[in-house]
C-alpha cells in the first residue's frame, strides 16, 4: 500500500482512538473507521481495521471483564449471527458508496431512535456498571436486560441483527449496540465489561468471513502489525479518563459520536 507519512500518521492517530474508544467512549471509533475510509479504499479499510480492533477488544477484557452481563450478550449473539451473515451477503455485490451510504443511515436512525426514547420518562430500577473499578464485582442487572417476550426480545434482536450487519461490512456495529447498551439502562462499568465481551467474540468471528472476502491478506496484516502499537496507548489514555466522566456526559460523548460517524460516512 502507497501512503504518505501524513496518512501513515493519521491512520497511527485513529488506531489510538480506537484504543480509547474500547476503554472510555464506546462508538468513539466510528471516527477510525472514517480515517481509514479515507485513507485507504473503503473496502480495504476494513480489512486493515478488524485487527487493530481485536486489539483493543483484547485490552477492554482485560481491564473489564468482570463487568459483563452475560444474559444480555446470550440473547444478542443469535440475531448477530444473522446480521454477520447478512452483511457478508452484502458484500460480495456492495460497493463503497453503498456500503457507506448504507451504514451512515442506520447510525443516524439508530441515534434518533434512542434520542426519542429518552424523552420519555424512565422507569426506576437498578443499573448495571455502578461499582467504581475495574476490580468491583459486576453489579445488579439493568432493567431490561431480563425481560421476558415482547418488547425486550424484540429490542435485542432488531439491534443484534443491526449491529451483526453494520459490523460485517463496515466495522460499524459499536454505535448501533452503544445505543442498545444505554437504552437498556447500562452505566459506565457494565456498559464497557459487556461492549467488550460482545466485540471480542464477534469481531474474532468476523476474521474468517473478510479472509474469504479478500479484506486481509499479507498486505494488510503487515500494516496492522505497525498500527497496532498505537493501540496500547490509546487504550491507557481512555482507561486513566473513564473514572472522570460522569455517566450523563458519557451516554452524550457516545450518542455524539454515532452521529458524528453517521454524517461522515454519509457526507464523504
Amino acid at each position: 500500500m502507497d501512503i504518505t507519512l501524513w496518512q501513515c500518521a493519521a491512520l497511527a492517530a485513529a488506531s489510538a482512538l480506537v484504543g480509547f474508544s474500547k476503554t472510555a467512549v464506546s462508538g468513539a471509533n466510528t471516527v477510525s473507521l472514517a480515517v481509514f475510509a479515507a485513507v485507504l479504499p473503503a473496502r480495504e479499510s476494513t480489512g486493515v481495521l478488524l485487527p487493530i480492533l481485536i486489539a483493543g477488544d483484547l485490552i477492554a477484557v482485560l481491564v473489564y471483564r468482570r463487568h459483563a452481563h452475560w444474559p444480555t450478550l446470550l440473547r444478542l449473539f443469535p440475531a448477530v449471527a444473522v446480521g454477520v451473515v447478512g452483511g457478508a451477503v452484502f458484500m460480495l455485490w456492495a460497493d463503497d458508496d453503498a456500503v457507506r451510504t448504507s451504514i451512515g443511515a442506520i447510525l443516524l436512525l439508530m441515534a434518533g431512535v434512542t434520542l426519542w426514547r429518552r424523552r420519555a420518562p424512565a422507569g426506576a430500577g437498578p443499573v448495571a456498571g455502578s461499582g467504581s473499578g475495574p476490580g468491583a464485582p459486576a453489579p445488579p442487572n439493568p432493567p431490561e436486560a431480563d425481560a421476558g417476550p415482547g418488547g425486550g426480545r424484540f429490542k435485542a434482536r432488531s439491534y443484534g441483527v443491526l449491529g451483526g450487519f453494520t459490523t460485517m461490512v463496515a466495522n460499524a456495529g459499536g454505535p448501533v449496540m452503544s445505543l442498545y447498551l444505554l437504552s437498556a439502562g447500562f452505566q459506565k462499568l457494565g456498559f464497557l465489561g459487556t461492549s467488550a465481551w460482545f466485540f471480542l467474540i464477534v469481531n474474532t468471528s468476523k476474521v474468517p468471513f473478510s479472509v474469504g472476502l479478500g479484506l486481509i491478506d499479507g498486505r494488510s496484516l503487515l500494516l496492522d502489525a505497525a498500527l497496532v502499537l498505537f493501540v496500547v496507548p490509546g487504550a491507557w489514555l481512555g482507561r486513566a479518563c473513564v473514572d472522570r466522566i460522569n455517566q450523563r456526559l458519557f451516554e452524550r460523548l457516545v450518542i455524539a459520536a454515532t452521529v458524528l460517524g453517521g454524517l461522515q460516512l454519509l457526507l464523504r
